[in-house]
């Protein structure tokens, strides 16, 4: 025999309890998929690529090859080298003259379609390549001693050809390395094994702008942190944790300055190390230790392309060049109080001196270049020109670097040359055909005497050291 009274206390409940199986049951029917922790970075954005995670670099592979490392001395582990100054600190000899069939060729690759310059440390060349075939943009490492490739990391990217893919060099510790692609993405691996550490997508998530004929910019690796300048709404500049990609600051970006194809130059004055970059838009310096903006300057900046990078001087002065007549700018960083102040020390017409492409080296107190008529050429800290190659010494927008006191310098049609580097005369110590294609215009690196250079479709390993 039921009871009302006892009927009437269990009813809410039983009904409640259905209530609650019934919201579960629907919650159940939104997805057939196991519930899963979002992952910064990894979510699909409109038109962005590398699949469902909508981050390129994170949809990448490792290929491993049977290349093995070189057991070889020197270094060469970022853009312009050890100190990003275009100077080799090595201490082996060079060959000051060549014979017929010097120097060697030690070995040869085939490249894609590119400027990229190659890093090197521990007997392994690191080398941002693009393959067409595969849409994919690939960080390579190969041994020093045979060009046989030690391990490749490619994650998909469609790029098309405009004026090259790939110029970009990677930048390398005994822990990583890290390098940018084409459209702005940012891959950070084990330098041994090539496994992933972290990646970015400077586009969809710091908002830069692609510049034209694709990102030129080189990475930079400082005291445990990789800096970058994105040139995004929000992120002028950035610094990341270099073993995690964790964010450290973000550089405000006032004037919406955006991103070129120079690169970040680290630089010491008045008690605080800053990092030098030529925006759009101007030349600013950036706080190490917050990003905050310490000086800003819209004394030099270039229409259509700014390529060179600052060329950082002793006593707070920064060399300036450029192509499309912009010619060259010294400025001078004072400081008053705590702040510091940028002023213009003087401006060199294109006809003085301005390079189109690649950076002056500074030695022995006299500035090294290339300037827009091709020629190469040797100025004083004051501006002024002290000798020019003559005729028939042409060096287009060839790249050159600066080791034992000697200038190494590469011409548009695969001719390089060794030069003095003094400042009493133009003095051609040798030369010899050494690539065969169009456009060599890839950064040059040394190291353990072997002399990497490339034009646009092939990479070969030189012999320069001497007997």
């Amino acid at each position: 025999m039921k009871t009302p009274g006892l009927a009437k206390l269990l009813l809410p409940g039983a009904l409640g309890l259905l209530a609650v199986l019934a919201f579960v049951l629907w919650i159940g029917r939104g997805t057939d998929k196991p519930l899963a922790l979002r992952v910064p970075g990894t979510d699909k954005a409109p038109g962005a690529e590398g699949g469902t995670n909508g981050n390129a670099v994170l949809a990448g592979k490792l290929l491993r090859s049977d290349g093995q490392p070189a057991d070889l001395p020197g270094a060469w582990p970022q853009f312009r080298g050890p100190n990003r100054n275009g100077i080799s600190t090595e201490t082996a000899s060079l060959a000051r003259k060549w014979q017929p069939g010097q120097p060697r060729e030690l070995w040869g690759i085939d490249v894609g379609d590119g400027y990229a310059g190659a890093a090197i440390l521990t007997g392994r060349v690191f080398l941002m390549d693009y393959d067409r075939e595969k849409k994919q943009d690939a960080l390579r490492c190969l041994s020093l001693a045979d060009g046989r490739e030690i391990w490749r990391y490619a994650y998909p990217v469609s790029v098309k050809r405009n004026h090259g893919m790939s110029r970009t060099t990677p930048a390398v510790t005994d822990k990583l390395v890290v390098a940018m692609g084409p459209k702005c993405n940012v891959v950070c691996l084990d330098s041994t094994t090539g496994e992933l550490r972290w990646g970015l997508d400077l586009v969809r998530q710091f908002g830069a702008t692609i510049p034209p004929w694709y990102a030129g910019q080189c990475p930079l690796i400082d005291k445990g942190a990789v800096i970058l300048a994105p040139g995004g709404k929000e992120s002028l500049l950035l610094a990341l944790e270099s073993e995690t990609g964790k964010i450290l600051w973000q550089t405000p970006n006032p004037h919406g300055w955006k991103m070129t194809h120079s690169s970040i130059m680290p630089m010491e004055f008045g008690g605080e190390r800053m990092y030098v970059y030529c925006a759009n838009g101007g030349v600013v310096g950036v706080s190490a230790k917050d990003g905050a903006i310490l000086w800003e300057t819209t004394d030099w900046k270039i229409s259509i392309a700014t390529v060179p990078s600052p060329l950082i001087l002793d006593g707070g002065r920064i060399f300036l060049s450029g192509g499309y007549n912009a010619g060259s700018l010294m400025l001078q960083i004072s400081r008053a109080g705590e702040r510091f102040v940028p002023s213009t020390v003087f401006k060199l017409g294109p006809e003085v001196f301005g390079a189109t492409q690649h950076t002056p080296v500074l030695y022995d107190n006299h500035l090294y270049g290339v300037r827009a008529d091709g020629k190469f050429t040797c100025l004083t800290l004051e501006g002024k020109p002290v000798w020019a190659s003559g005729s028939g010494q042409q060096f287009g927008l060839g790249s050159f670097i600066l080791a034992d006191g000697i200038i190494f310098a590469m011409n548009d049609a695969g001719l390089l040359r060794l030069i003095e580097a003094t400042p009493q005369k133009y003095v051609l110590l040798a030369q010899a055909q050494v690539l065969k294609d169009r456009e060599s215009w890839g950064p040059l690196a040394l190291a353990g005497g072997r002399l990497i250079v490339r034009d646009l479709t092939r990479m070969v390993c030189l012999d320069v050291a001497r007997p």
